[in-house]
């Protein structure tokens, strides 16, 4: 494999096209370091391979991107087209290549994800769909996130599923096991196989599979009472009616259709593409998805858009989640061939159809309609973060949009529990999968002794300690909570660095929102309604917010150990073996004396002081 990138070798480059057969198949393009970067498939694989470095002009900005980094293309050649297809949606999905998926990266929708790799699976909300394990289910991208976050809520009130990834205590199960909402994972008091069954049937309702799943109910409910077990009928008898009630908050009715089927449709300008699929399963919406991309420049080509998305959403579904028939806004480019792919996957025919009058037209222009609402909502929240950016980019003189904001403040109580945050805003928008906080050690930093100026230092010296701008997302502003003292302090780290000439810093002081350069002693004159200023105010507000509550946090912990630490023969050890068995203080506190002297450590004379501790009017 050459270390050189194709592109600048047109010897080696020429070369490997003609060793591409003219023949269906798969190609995987890879990197330097042997990493796959995309995987395609062609009817003719050289024509394909070769129009990425022929008409580089037609492509995206982020395919051109890939196009810099190919260093060697295999290909793999099949006897059909149909093969191609199943065969690139197999490699993509154990190889996750970064340009193959659409969305790897995107926030704006959330996902729900069952990590079935563990014994005991979660199931919880995410923004980030990465497929650490691929035994992990993604459900989604949902376009209504609040309703998404409502239904999840009433299936916890439902079924009876794990409400915390750590236990709370160590040897007995919490409140939420009395209460019936869970069934004891914590001190395994539910099989994995038994609690595996319970988290399948939530499952059913995130594929669409609603009615399926209550009619396995009601076979199990049967069973049950016939076997004379009536409070494990009562148990599911109550389940199947709380269904019902996830009905009118999900679902909109078409009246006498039992067909399963999905409508796709998009909405574009220059810059973005949304696409919405409706889910309808036994004449309901049940979901509604939503997708951004780049459209294809140029030309812009409708279908091949849909036909990306559809490929990239069944391949991360399970086959009893494709529907019988898909609606499509535009004809796709391989339709034939994703028809007969889905079908196999499937098991049964799926048709895919560009309706043209009656009600599956009007199903297409209703989903093509959320498409353009979306949209245009999108372009307004674009446009004025793009504004904002560039006002910025004004008021400080910098030499390209500050797409990527990172935020430092610090925070604490006269020197105790000094922590600091670190904030990332990415065009605009909080990126919080990048927040970090830090615990100040500086020796000097301690109770009835603060430095924010010292505390400042170690943190940007911790965070750009080993920075290399080629293998990280390179900052286009650092941005301090603070006046001239602060910034100083962060100039005079990044210049013992060598970091000052690459990084661009500024202060914003609380008092009079007045933004500081390094070198200046004046603010800058600016007007606080401008869009730039309000950008970075969002950002110094956001670094206080995170600060101050994971200094809170710190302060909550201190308090607890503080107070153990003055009952009389209660070592450090001792209060963590204490902490680690009942979860917190307040437990602590209510805990008997024999309870106490059943922890590992603790003899009963020791736990009669400390009962004695939390309960001197018993001693009167």
């Amino acid at each position: 494999m050459t270390a050189q990138p194709l592109i600048k070798n047109p010897e080696s480059l020429e070369s490997l096209l003609k060793e591409i057969p003219p023949v269906p198949g798969v190609y995987l393009m890879r990197e330097e370091q042997g990493n796959i970067l995309y995987i395609g498939k062609s009817k003719k694989l050289r024509s394909r391979v070769r129009s990425y470095f022929r008409d580089s002009e037609r492509l995206s900005q982020r395919i051109a991107l890939m196009v810099q980094q190919i260093t060697d293309i295999e290909f793999i050649v099949t006897d059909t087209e149909a093969e191609a297809l199943a065969l690139e949606a197999n490699l993509v999905k154990q190889h996750q290549p970064y340009y193959n998926v659409l969305l790897k990266d995107d926030k704006k929708y959330p996902y729900v994800c069952i990590t079935w790799s563990e014994d005991y699976p979660r199931i919880f909300i995410t923004r980030k769909r990465q497929l650490k394990n691929p035994k992990d289910k993604y459900f989604g991208p949902y376009v209504d996130s609040q309703l998404l976050r409502q239904t999840l809520q009433l299936i916890y009130r439902i079924f009876p599923l794990r409400q915390r990834r750590q236990p709370l205590f160590k040897e007995r199960p919490c409140l939420n096991y009395d209460l019936g909402r869970c069934p004891g994972v914590c001190q395994t008091l539910i099989t994995p196989s038994q609690y595996r069954q319970i988290v399948t049937k939530v499952q059913m309702i995130f594929q669409g599979r609603m009615e399926e799943l209550i009619a396995t109910l009601n076979d199990q409910m049967e069973k049950a009472a016939l076997d004379l077990n009536f409070e494990q009928a009562a148990i599911i008898r109550d389940q199947i009616k709380n269904l019902a009630s996830l009905n009118p908050q999900q679902k909109v009715a078409e009246s006498k259709d039992t067909t399963s089927r999905d409508a796709i449709a998009l909405a574009a300008d220059a810059q973005h593409c949304c696409i919405q699929i409706f889910q309808m399963r036994g004449g309901h919406l049940v979901g509604r998805l939503g997708f951004f991309a780049a459209p294809l420049n140029p030309p812009f080509v409708q279908g091949a858009i849909l036909q990306q998305v559809l490929e990239e959403h069944y391949w991360m579904a399970e086959p009893v989640e494709i529907p019988s028939e898909i609606l499509l806004q535009y004809e796709l480019p391989d339709g034939e061939i994703m028809a007969e792919w889905l079908s196999d996957r499937l098991g049964k025919k799926v048709n895919l159809i560009v309706p043209q009058r009656q009600k599956k037209a009007e199903l297409i222009e209703m989903v093509a309609k959320n498409a353009q609402y979306e949209l245009e909502r999108h372009q307004r929240f674009y446009t004025y973060n793009t504004q904002a950016m560039e006002d910025l980019a004004a008021i400080l003189d910098l030499p390209a949009l500050p797409r990527r904001i990172e935020g430092y403040d610090i925070s604490h109580i006269q020197g105790s529990n000094a922590v600091a945050s670190q904030v990332v805003f990415i065009d605009g928008v909080p990126a919080k999968q990048h927040y970090r906080h830090y615990k100040i050690k500086n020796p000097t930093v301690k109770i009835g002794h603060s430095d924010d100026f010292v505390s400042l230092a170690e943190v940007i010296s911790r965070r750009f300690h080993q920075y290399n701008p080629d293998t990280e997302n390179k900052p286009n502003l650092i941005m301090i909570d603070g006046g001239k003292g602060q910034l100083s302090a962060v100039v005079e780290i990044l210049q013992q660095m060598n970091l000052l000439s690459e990084l661009q810093v500024c202060s914003l002081a609380k008092q009079r929102e007045e933004i500081f350069l390094p070198g200046e002693t004046e603010p800058l004159p600016t007007n606080s309604e401008q869009s730039g200023v309000q950008l970075l105010r969002r950002v110094r507000d956001e670094a206080h917010r995170f600060a101050v509550s994971f200094h809170r946090q710190q302060r909550q912990k201190t308090a607890v150990i503080s107070q153990l630490d003055d009952i009389p023969g209660l070592g450090f050890q001792r209060q963590k073996q204490l902490l680690a068995h009942f979860g917190s203080l307040d437990y602590i506190r209510q805990a008997s004396a024999q309870k106490l002297a059943q922890v590992s450590g603790i003899g009963s004379v020791l736990a009669q002081g400390i009962y004695d501790y939390f309960h001197p009017a018993d001693n009167n």
